[in-house]
């Protein structure tokens, strides 16, 4: 599916294109359009597997090359709060399912680890529910430290306030092989 331009569809533009049209409803007479979330569902699960067995190997060889997920330290917190650290990128996860979610939180950390951004701040909303622990505020700490995270997250905290508070996240990323020289 290419727009207008003739230039393709990213896999972000794609799950929001998903959103808006899954809102849409059919005008009359016309039968609903059927969705294509498995091509980018099925592109985005085979992109991971390739990558966590490149992680795994080098993870078995090496036991202190082993990639763990931390909580960022209290002046990096205060520096990204106040603005004294940059946030190089942002994106945001509200009304969106866990796997479209998923599948975008992994295609934008990828793209942001290979510019070689370092702090991102990842926005999941606070959640509906009566206790205010949302899906995607419980599950997108726990998949940060899942294989194909791990190797692009070095760490993260809740977001200060003015970046939306428990219903945000700081992450750090890894740093890229070049700039470890």
């Amino acid at each position: 599916m290419s727009s207008r331009s003739g230039k393709k569809l990213t896999d972000e533009d794609r799950v929001l294109w998903n959103l808006v049209a899954k809102s849409a409803k059919p005008l009359k007479g016309r039968n609903p359009l059927e969705d294509e979330p498995s091509k980018p569902a099925a592109a985005a699960e085979k992109t991971p597997a390739p990558a966590a067995k490149a992680v795994a190997s080098p993870t078995a060889a090496s036991p202190k090359r082993q990639h763990v997920t931390h909580v960022l330290d209290r002046p990096t917190l205060d520096k990204l709060a106040r603005g004294k650290l940059p946030i190089e990128g942002r994106v945001d996860l509200h009304g969106m399912t866990q796997s479209e979610a998923h599948a975008l939180l992994l295609s934008f950390l990828q793209r942001a680890h290979a510019g070689g951004v370092r702090y991102v701040l990842v926005i999941t909303g606070k959640g509906f529910s009566s206790d205010g622990n949302g899906v995607l505020k419980r599950q997108v700490p726990a998949w940060l430290s899942t294989p194909p995270f791990r190797a692009l997250v070095s760490s993260h905290d809740l977001a200060a306030r003015q970046h939306g508070g428990e219903g945000a996240l700081y992450i750090r990323l890894r740093k890229t092989a070049a700039g470890q020289s």
